[in-house]
């Protein structure tokens, strides 16, 4: 009996020992959240840190604009606990797909409090969606995401806020970065040829004009007579460069830097991250070889 007792009383103790703590050390299920696309995904990752499993639609170098939504995009918007969109026209095919997913997740319209710039597109005037393009209205998104995932998981508030309150910060100094390097480039130089109507918040914020012969959305196909008319823009105003996009068809620019004898400034990015090696891997990436590609080509 004194045996059995021993052998029961080594069995609990290794249990405690090794059966219980690895129980306890299993971390709970993250909260999966689906973002439209990969911009607004790096805001929800850095606000909902390690709590949260984040999932792009439209991925890096994507084209929000053009997407076509796979089978397996319903299946993940089903499981989703939270649902992430830029709203303003951007994702057209975001509601009929939601509607299809069956979702009961809510549905975040990460724009809200903005106030939309309007564009004028083959005869009619709507809200410009490229928001993200300025810093400010960067931490509007920051701080609607924060909101939302309190919202679904309010043992999470304490440290939704505490990243939330962290990415400020560094959004704070990216912006100051940004002025420092728009600074030394003349105002007369900053003007910017861009394949798509992407950049017009940033344009607003920094003091640049940029000229597209596609629309606000790259679903438009620029007509000779635009490309024409950008083309004499170049050579009257003397504007210095054209930039070439990650989501769009970089031959048409190279035709108008041809045919105008502007020279290529470089890649920007506009509705998208690059993939995780590349040069804008976030959105604080993203910003930075922005103004790296602008100042090189503008600031001399």
């Amino acid at each position: 009996m004194k045996c059995l007792r021993y052998v029961i009383t080594l069995v609990l103790v290794w249990i405690g020992a090794v059966g219980v703590p690895q129980v306890m050390a299993q971390s709970p299920a993250k909260l999966p959240v689906v973002a439209t696309f990969s911009i607004l995904a790096d805001f929800a990752r850095n606000v909902g840190g390690e709590r949260i499993e984040v999932t792009a639609l439209v991925g890096p170098n994507g084209d929000t604009h053009v997407y076509q939504p796979k089978p397996d995009d319903a299946r993940k918007l089903a499981a989703a606990r939270l649902i992430l969109v830029n709203g303003l026209g951007l994702e057209g095919w975001i509601d009929r797909l939601i509607k299809a997913s069956g979702a009961k997740a809510p549905v975040i319209v990460t724009t809200k409090g903005i106030s939309p710039q309007q564009m004028r597109e083959e005869g009619r005037t709507g809200p410009d969606p490229h928001a993200w393009q300025s810093i400010a209205n960067a931490k509007i998104y920051v701080g609607n995401i924060r909101d939302a995932l309190i919202a679904v998981d309010p043992d999470g508030a304490p440290a939704y806020r505490a990243n939330t309150q962290d990415y400020l910060g560094k959004l704070d100094k990216l912006e100051q970065e940004v002025a420092a390097n728009i600074a030394k480039i003349p105002p007369e130089r900053r003007q910017i040829i861009t394949t798509h109507d992407a950049f017009g918040y940033f344009g607003t914020a920094y003091g640049f004009r940029f000229i597209a012969p596609q629309g606000v959305s790259t679903e438009t196909e620029a007509s000779a007579r635009d490309v024409a008319k950008i083309i004499r823009q170049i050579k009257a105003g003397k504007i210095p460069a054209v930039f070439l996009e990650n989501v769009t068809d970089q031959r048409l620019l190279q035709s108008i830097a041809a045919e105008s004898g502007a020279k290529i400034g470089g890649t920007l990015y506009s509705d998208a991250l690059s993939p995780p090696d590349g040069p804008a891997a976030n959105y604080i990436e993203m910003m930075r070889n922005n103004i790296k590609q602008l100042s090189a080509a503008l600031a001399n």
